[in-house]
């Protein structure tokens, strides 16, 4: 389809096209919303079970980090521009980082650290640099750049983990599930806010 004239609005950096695209993005804010709670749920979930291996984690650490890459790719239907690309790119490295985890783990607890690692750093490079970009539009942004840096400081813990405690790779599963399901609802209030926004003219970038 291409894409329509650009707005005669001379201030506005968003085309016609875009426009249409942001206005029904915006409507799914519920979506993610439900998606946030799923995730808190589970995150409850992980931290009720009781893993004793390191391939049971290896699994549950799959599972979560494909479900997280599926995620991004919802995302790229609500977003625009080279945001696109970001969450595009995402989800394809957590979807490896999934199929990684389930293959090939390793079978020791400090191969599955290093692969944890690996996808918290990627997520929290990128929730940090969300949450500056949408800084002017969003009064939670702080929440996010918190959230980022989490995760960031729990990459680094993760990659210089050489000890055995199953209990604590299950905690840093559980961690990063719930910190997903934080994002994803401050994503559907980003989308919430943007949809009362959209009749005030062109509306912010988002990510």
């Amino acid at each position: 389809m291409p894409l329509a004239p650009a707005s005669s609005n001379p201030g506005s950096s968003f085309g016609l096209y875009e426009r249409e695209v942001t206005v029904e993005a915006a409507k799914l804010w519920w979506l993610f919303l439900l998606t946030g709670i799923a995730w808190l749920l589970f995150s409850i979930i992980v931290f009720r079970f009781d893993y004793t291996t390191v391939d049971a984690i290896s699994i549950l650490f799959g599972i979560v980090v494909i479900m997280a890459g599926v995620n991004e790719f919802f995302a790229i239907a609500v977003t625009t521009r080279w945001w696109k690309v970001l969450h595009a790119l995402l989800g394809v490295i957590f979807i490896v980082v999934g199929f990684v985890a389930f293959t090939s783990p390793g079978n020791t607890f400090a191969a599955l650290a290093a692969v944890f690692a690996f996808f918290l750093l990627f997520k929290g490079v990128f929730d940090i640099v969300v949450a500056i970009a949408t800084r002017d539009e969003f009064p939670v942004w702080w929440l996010q750049l918190v959230i980022g840096i989490v995760e960031i400081l729990l990459a680094f813990w993760a990659a210089a983990y050489f000890g055995h405690a199953v209990i604590l790779l299950v905690a840093w599963v559980g961690v990063s599930a719930l910190l997903r399901g934080i994002t994803e609802i401050i994503l559907a209030f980003k989308l919430h806010k943007l949809r009362e926004q959209i009749g005030d003219g062109p509306p912010p970038a988002l990510a």
